[in-house]
């Protein structure tokens, strides 16, 4: 049973501890805030953007003028996966429920006889799919240095995309992220970048004339488009982050209350017993004399 100091020593620490999960649920609280309006807003642009892509597409069709990012290498044999997830955890399950949607995708792949490459982008996915898919690194892109995400992050991220797709080293790039709905739901989301996938209709390109020519236009498009993908998707993944760090720090913060709780009650009743045994020998003494 532990003594007295023990258990107030072990208060004082929970108590601690609850005063930095506190604050950590407040920074995060307002640092979602603006995230979720980033996200939020980017959301419609990105949206119209696919619209007026997937009208272009559905022009060109697979004509054998077609952008190549369009048409592909005409060939699924190497896969690109590109792993978003964040610099640091005590965000709940965040980075590992995209970890994990990644891990499955990889595996069904190499299941298929396909060649798998992962490009990182933060740190927390890179540790966790190091042990066993660490082979298949082929780059990681480091965000720690990066206070507010901005477009010319996924600039930068897309044109490595875009090198690497023109120098022949994939045929097929999926990003992988979580897409917010709440503070308590992010969605583990895949989606594939290159070649460009459109689902549905979109602007109906018949209403407008394109110069120099549909294919043109595309072409000059796509590339925007991929950079339009993964900021979207880096915003998304700034908002779930923040989201499920909020709710894991409020449940760790009532947790510790729990703790403190129960560990009252213990002290008290440890220090009940222990002045109850001292006035039993107080007494027992003063009957002997």
């Amino acid at each position: 049973m532990p003594s007295l100091k023990d258990l107030k020593n072990r208060i004082g620490s929970v108590k601690n501890t609850r005063k930095i999960t506190k604050a950590m649920q407040m920074v995060a609280a307002a640092k979602l805030r603006r995230a979720q309006e980033a996200a939020e807003a980017a959301r419609p642009f990105a949206e119209r953007m696919t619209a007026v892509m997937t009208g272009l597409a559905g022009s060109v069709g697979s004509s054998e003028t077609a952008p190549r990012l369009l048409a592909g290498t005409g060939s699924d044999k190497v896969h690109l996966l590109v792993v978003m997830t964040a610099e640091r955890g005590l965000c709940g399950g965040f980075n590992s429920s995209i970890v994990r949607l990644a891990r499955a995708h990889a595996a069904k792949l190499l299941t298929q006889g396909k060649t798998v490459k992962i490009l990182t982008v933060g740190k927390k996915g890179r540790e966790q799919l190091r042990r066993d898919l660490g082979q298949h690194f082929i780059g990681h892109v480091d965000l720690s240095e990066v206070k507010r995400m901005g477009y010319p992050v996924a600039q930068g991220i897309a044109r490595d995309l875009l090198d690497r797709f023109d120098k022949g080293e994939f045929d097929v790039a999926t990003i992988f992220f979580a897409r917010f709905q709440s503070v308590i739901s992010q969605v583990p989301t895949a989606q594939q970048v290159i070649p460009a996938v459109f689902e549905g209709e979109g602007e109906v390109s018949s209403l407008y004339d394109y110069e120099p020519s549909e294919e043109g236009v595309l072409a000059d498009l796509l590339p925007r488009g991929v950079a339009t993908q993964i900021f979207t998707a880096l915003l998304e993944n700034g908002a779930s982050e923040q989201g499920a760090r909020m709710s894991a720090m409020d449940n760790a913060t009532r947790n510790a209350g729990d703790m403190i709780n129960r560990l009252t009650i213990e002290y008290n009743r440890s220090r009940q017993a222990a002045i109850t045994k001292e006035l039993i020998e107080i007494i027992s003494g003063a009957e002997a004399l």
